[in-house]
């Protein structure tokens, strides 16, 4: 049995009352509520609605909803005030449904009910209803209810979320018709509002306006300075306020890092520890922004001190302050301290951002098994950590990796949606395949995701089907931009014409984006080098040389030397590629030396070519190409015997000569092969397919040249192994395993040479095929017995 309640006092309400009106604070105000409940029950005290109230408004403060409702389920006497402090009691846990439903039971709704629902939508983030809520109260059928400077404020920054002006607009002509717009928390909110939204000269109107500025205000201004680039705008204003909260540091340090000026948010940050007081000190977002400045600017012992700093002080590592520390090591080269910090903490309080940093560190490192166990660890990937695995794999060159997880991003049931990165990543893997049916297959996606029309996708398209031998299909998806091509759109159309033969369309191209007022980059000129060279154009290619340093004011690389002396090389010229390498203001590296070698190869300069390879193999002593380079020159020129002492030095010196091989995917299958080769299990039917091949050529007119083979064989052997070249077995595999009039492309790691340069002209006129081949420089698109080099190659 309960004993009999016990007569109240005044004293006992009295005491109850103080009780409740002290701070309630988490537990210890839950504690004092649920003894002073028991009083209640005990004195019989639910008489007095005052003290009912006070205790209901202390379970609604500390979150407990179920006894605030029960209380008022109980009450025999209900006020205006015990109706909101149930329905805070509800907002405040986030439960808007049972808030609606006892919302809609209240006899009747003043400015404080209506306002708590807005508060409460605004806080589980349903903008847009807390705004249509504040229209509800002013034209509900009791006549309208007039909203606070705190409805306001509350809406304001629900419409701030949103980013739409339009509504803030309609609310600041309710700010207006109420006269509230000379109330400082008003008007802070508006100039926050507009800055959010994008509209800064509105922005600064209101600022402009305002009668008081406090902190707030000043701090609002300073955020639209940083918002819009302002940066020294936004930092006079921090240099004349007599006064700087939190906000204010804050709002120059995270602005400072966002527009990337890292330096200047660790030196405000080290100011901020000098000259503030005792009282001020770094909250989360503070130390977010240092440590995600260190993180940029890869200062690992920076960020190592503020670590320290953190756990000196005693602050509480977790949510985004735990996934910057996590980030900045990772990201700085400290991955395995990230990864310690993680497996101390676990995965819950950390968020994908920093589970993505420790991922992107592992990768930086080349440790992709790391990396694919971090990534396997993660429960919900965003599309930032699938990108960042892709794009790890892409760097590292494990392209069928990246294909096999694209696959399953957009395969798996509720999967992520690539964004421009992701497609972007993927089509540079099938650029490095230079596999045109998985470009196609990325394309595709691209379109159903709507990415299709990102610049740097469609860049990416250009680039990819350049590669993959489709010049026509780049030239749609550089015509089909829709945004403003920028330098690198017109500048991979520039390098895909130069590289498929079309040098004078490339200059053409060059010249409308120069017309266009576009600025040209180092590499475009690369392009417009590689063009000329393709070509033979010694004199535009020299013009354009001069332009680059004169007009556009860009200092030569070793990559426009290297082109220049290819140009001249090439063309025959040369005494003046030595020369032009000789006045070079910078030391010539491999490639520069190496393009000459090549030329020298070419025209048959032994004098020039030994000159060449000497100064490459004293850069490089174990370079392959130089020794194979000399030694084909000595052949090519009938000197047998300085050709074998070479190739003798690289079997002594174990130098390993680069296999030539070609490739051909049919039925997403890519098929390589070697010169001779007896590996493919179709071998005996390419053979028989190349001999009956060889022999209607060679009717058509076609004679071997079996100087291509650089040995010194009987004729017979050298024509048997012309006939057996990569490129003329990857061919006629080719032509049996796919339809009539089907294009071919074939890719080669090597220069082709002259004879398979011959013979293919022939083959393509016999089997009425294009046949591209894209060899170590260059595209050959062969059609009806002509090659879109001219011969010139």
């Amino acid at each position: 049995m309960m004993d009999p309640p016990v007569p109240p006092s005044s004293h006992t309400l009295q005491l109850c009352t103080n009780l409740l009106q002290s701070p309630p604070k988490s537990n210890n105000g839950r504690f004092t509520a649920q003894l002073v409940h028991c009083r209640v029950i005990k004195s019989g005290l639910f008489f007095s609605a005052y003290l009912i109230n006070n205790l209901m408004n202390v379970y609604s403060k500390t979150g407990n909803a179920i006894h605030a409702r029960k209380l008022f389920d109980e009450m025999p006497l209900r006020t205006a005030f015990s109706w909101n402090t149930v329905l805070s009691a509800y907002a405040k846990r986030g439960d808007m449904s049972s808030a609606r439903e006892f919302f809609d039971q209240m006899p009747k709704k003043d400015s404080v009910s209506w306002t708590t629902m807005i508060v409460g939508f605004k806080k589980i983030g349903l903008y847009r209803k807390a705004v249509r809520t504040m229209g509800e109260m002013m034209m509900n059928e009791e006549g309208g209810v007039e909203p606070t400077q705190y409805t306001l404020t509350n809406v304001l920054a629900s419409v701030a979320a949103t980013g739409c002006v339009e509504t803030g607009r309609k609310v600041h002509t309710f700010v207006l018709k109420l006269g509230l717009s000379s109330n400082v928390s008003v008007s802070n909110s508006l100039l926050s509002m507009y800055a959010k939204c994008g509209d800064p000269v509105t922005a600064r109107v209101v600022f402009d306006r305002m009668a008081v500025r406090d902190v707030s205000s000043l701090n609002a201004v300073i955020a639209l300075h940083m918002q819009v680039g302002e940066i020294d705008l936004a930092a006079a204003q921090f240099e004349r306020m007599a006064e700087r909260d939190i906000v204010t540091w804050n709002s120059m340090i995270a602005g400072y890092n966002q527009r990337g000026y890292d330096l200047r948010a660790l030196e405000t940050f080290s100011k901020m520890l000098r000259e503030s007081s005792s009282l001020l000190s770094p909250d989360r977002f503070t130390l977010s922004s240092v440590l995600s400045a260190c993180a940029n600017l890869e200062k690992l012992s920076v960020g190592k001190q503020i670590h320290s700093h953190i756990v000196a002080t005693g602050f509480d590592v977790s949510g985004i302050v735990l996934n910057a520390v996590i980030s900045m090591y990772s990201r700085c080269g400290g991955v395995e301290t990230a990864r310690r910090l993680v497996e101390q903490r676990g995965h819950a309080d950390l968020k994908i951002e920093g589970l993505t940093a420790l991922l992107d560190g592992y990768i930086k490192l080349g440790d992709m098994n790391q990396a694919k166990v971090i990534f396997d660890s993660l429960k919900s990937r965003d599309v930032v950590a699938w990108t960042a695995m892709l794009v790890g794999y892409e760097q590292h060159g494990l392209y069928g990796e990246a294909i096999s997880l694209f696959r399953s991003m957009v395969g798996e049931e509720g999967g992520q949606r690539p964004n421009g990165y992701t497609l972007a990543a993927m089509l540079s893997v099938a650029s490095s395949l230079a596999s045109l049916s998985h470009g196609e297959q990325i394309h595709g996606s691209a379109v159903k995701s709507g990415e299709v029309y990102s610049v740097s996708v469609s860049n990416a398209l250009i680039t990819m089907y350049s590669k993959a031998g489709s010049i026509a299909s780049a030239r749609r998806a550089f015509e089909l931009i829709r945004c403003k091509k920028d330098t690198v759109s017109w500048t991979s159309m520039i390098i895909a014409l130069g590289q498929h033969g079309h040098a004078e369309e490339a200059l053409e191209l060059f010249e409308t984006m120069l017309a266009e007022r576009l600025r040209p980059d180092h590499i475009t000129y690369v392009g417009v080098f590689s063009a000329c060279t393709h070509a033979g154009l010694v004199d535009e290619g020299r013009r354009y040389f001069d332009i680059m340093k004169s007009v556009d004011k860009i200092e030569p690389t070793l990559s426009h030397y290297a082109c220049m002396v290819d140009l001249f090389g090439r063309a025959g010229l040369l005494q003046e590629a030595h020369e032009f390498i000789e006045k070079m203001p910078v030391e010539a590296d491999v490639v520069t030396w190496g393009s000459l070698l090549s030329s020298c190869r070419v025209h048959k300069s032994v004098d020039l070519g030994k000159v060449a390879a000497e100064r490459l193999l004293r850069i490089e002593p174990e370079n392959s190409g130089a020794y194979s380079a000399l030694a084909n020159l000595y052949s090519a020129c009938g000197k047998w015997d300085e050709s074998a002492k070479i190739r003798k030095s690289m079997k002594d010196g174990r130098v390993k000569k680069e296999q030539g091989f070609s490739w051909i995917e049919v039925k997403h299958k890519v098929h390589v092969f070697g010169v001779e080769d007896g590996v493919h299990p179709q071998k005996k039917e390419i053979y028989m397919t190349m001999k009956k091949i060889w022999d209607e050529i060679k009717k058509m007119g076609y004679v071997p040249d079996t100087a291509s083979v650089l040995h010194d064989l009987e004729e017979e052997v050298k024509e048997q192994i012309l006939r057996h070249h990569s490129e003329k077995l990857a061919i006629a595999f080719g032509l049996i395993s796919t339809p009539d009039k089907t294009t071919l492309r074939i890719m080669k790691n090597l220069r082709v040479c002259n004879d398979c340069h011959t013979a293919i002209k022939f083959i393509s006129k016999l089997v009425g095929r294009e046949i591209i081949v894209r060899d170590a420089t260059r595209f050959h698109h062969f059609k009806n017995g002509l090659c879109s080099c001219r011969d010139y190659w």
